[in-house]
């Protein structure tokens, strides 16, 4: 073969990968690409914060020279998240079939599932250290970081079930648990697997922050705490990259296993609300008492779980030992002092911050309809920084950002976008286009269309994304002030498990609970009076 046939050769095999490049089925592995290349040429003439962004060569050859050090640390955290993920989820499908199948223990347990949606896991991790040993705290922070999802995942699952096909087993005599064996359990396996691919990555989070409160040699997050006071960025890339291909498997993993199971059935939108209470609002003493047993039933576990454990007094605090801590003890004032101006600091951080959030998720949600090939090309940098564990993510922003309020700012968004995009997206995906035709046939623009009928009727999907951001907003900002800025309630959770006062790591624990609880509150109340208003269901 001549020289000319080899070198044509060659430029028709390049034009060809060329031209399967730039087609649009390729156009995420085209993206990867540019970004790859992108972030080799940052990294290499350090152009982002004097070199606090590697480049991806340094860090995979950081990887190759640290690999003595990662199997016992991502063997920890493995042991740590699956067995938090095998415990969670299955009192997550258990307790979803009893609320599915019996609304008045759903409306009883309302509390008990929004003060487990609405709890920070940073507020909850240094309780844990100090109340138990060995692998114990990773455990029960991955299950609780799995619990809600999934069990809101079978509740719907249970209850969008074809009510013919239980009609059937009805008439043939079968009972209330026959009915979920032969037909709701498997009308509610999609909705449970979508659950479980959220859950899985939740779950390595979770360990990972329990060991970031102290506790245990190994794991992922002892070794990134034991990394950030070293001058080496590609070894915290490494560690968060690592992270993040464990959380990414395990979302995999569980999305092969639900097509593989489920065939070509879709499951269905996993909810971002507690399930729905049975209708009905008249203030009658029936429907206080229940109000008042949701309420109270939180408190009355809290104080029983500790009773159990047998805890010493000094570190476990119970509702009235947290209450003498703060107003009756002789330094209370203090203490409530401490408390409030930390409070004052993380607050507005937090509201400026989900708002810049939900904010940015809108916009992204209208440009995916208006002009989907540049949602497209921002993909893989969106799913990059969602798959890694928000604790992994935060040093690196700190090298790259500084101290102040701005990387706290951008914590907060990255952790909330992502998620309510999603939810906006779907919402707008799934207008009727009849609904549309009205408008087009008046020769309205697409922003016209968007206005006046898209935005409008995707209104439930912006209210569920909101509801989504609320305590992962406060999540992003306490983790940025323990880690980065040493501001707010973070930085007063810190100090108080280094001087052991454990009255004020129980305060700043209730009291970020008591806001998110609050805020999702307020959500639900002015979505339940604008939907209302418009003969509109909650998107759950």
């Amino acid at each position: 073969m001549g020289t000319d046939a080899l070198a044509g050769n060659v430029t028709s095999v390049a034009s060809n990968l060329w031209t399967r490049l730039t087609g649009p089925e390729h156009a995420t592995l085209r993206n990867w690409i540019v970004l790859l290349a992108a972030w080799e040429i940052l990294g290499r003439l350090k152009l982002v914060a004097g070199g606090a962004l590697p480049a991806p060569s340094s860090v995979l050859w950081r990887l190759w020279i640290d690999r003595a050090d990662y199997p016992d640390h991502i063997l920890a955290t493995l042991q740590g998240a699956s067995a938090g993920f095998l415990i969670g989820n299955l009192l997550a499908i258990a307790a979803g079939a009893v609320f599915a199948l019996f609304p008045l223990a759903a409306r009883l347990f309302r509390g008990v599932n929004v003060a487990l949606f609405a709890l920070p896991p940073i507020a909850l991790s240094p309780i844990l250290v100090i109340t138990f040993s060995g692998m114990t705290p990773r455990i029960i922070l991955a299950a609780i970081a799995c619990y809600f999802i999934t069990m809101t995942a079978t509740v719907t699952g249970i209850s969008q079930t074809d009510k013919r096909t239980i009609d059937v087993v009805r008439a043939y005599g079968g009972g209330r648990w026959p009915t979920l064996r032969l037909v709701q359990a498997r009308s509610a396996l999609p909705s449970i697997l979508a659950g479980l691919r959220i859950a899985a990555p939740n779950a390595v989070l979770g360990s990972i922050l329990a060991e970031f409160g102290g506790g245990g040699r190994h794991g992922l997050g002892v070794y990134l705490i034991g990394s950030l006071g070293r001058a080496e960025p590609d070894r915290l890339w490494g560690i968060g990259l690592m992270a993040t291909a464990m959380a990414g498997l395990a979302y995999a993993l569980f999305s092969v296993i639900a097509s593989r199971l489920t065939g070509s059935s879709r499951a269905v939108t996993v909810p971002a609300s507690p399930p729905a209470s049975a209708a009905g609002s008249k203030f009658t003493a029936g429907e206080i008492a229940i109000v008042a047993a949701s309420i109270l039933l939180p408190f009355a576990l809290w104080w029983l779980v500790l009773i159990a454990m047998g805890t010493p007094a000094m570190i476990a605090k119970n509702p009235v030992d947290l209450f003498a801590y703060l107003f009756l003890a002789p330094n209370s004032v203090v203490t409530q002092a401490k408390l409030l101006a930390a409070l004052a600091q993380t607050l507005p951080m937090t509201l400026i911050g989900m708002a810049l959030g939900l904010g940015f998720a809108f916009l992204l949600a209208l440009s995916s309809v208006l002009y989907p090939a540049i949602i497209r090309g921002f993909m893989p940098v969106a799913l990059v920084t969602q798959t890694m564990p928000l604790v992994a993510l935060t040093p690196l922003l700190v090298l790259m950002l500084g101290r102040g309020p701005s990387v706290i700012l951008w914590i907060t968004v990255s952790v909330t976008f992502f998620p309510a995009f999603v939810t906006m997206a779907q919402g707008l995906s799934m207008v009727p286009h009849a609904a549309l035709d009205v408008p087009r046939a008046y020769g309205a623009s697409p922003l016209a269309q968007m206005r006046l009928v898209s935005i409008p009727a995707s209104l439930p999907y912006l209210f569920a994304a909101t509801r989504l951001a609320v305590p992962r907003a406060l999540l992003g900002v306490m983790i940025a002030e323990w880690l980065a800025t040493g501001t707010g309630l973070g930085n007063l959770l810190n100090q108080s498990r280094g001087y052991l006062d454990y009255g004020m790591i129980w305060s700043v624990a209730v009291v970020s609970v008591l806001i998110s609880v609050a805020f999702y509150q307020i959500v639900v109340a002015v979505e339940t009076r604008v939907l209302a208003r418009r003969g509109m269901a909650p998107a759950q």
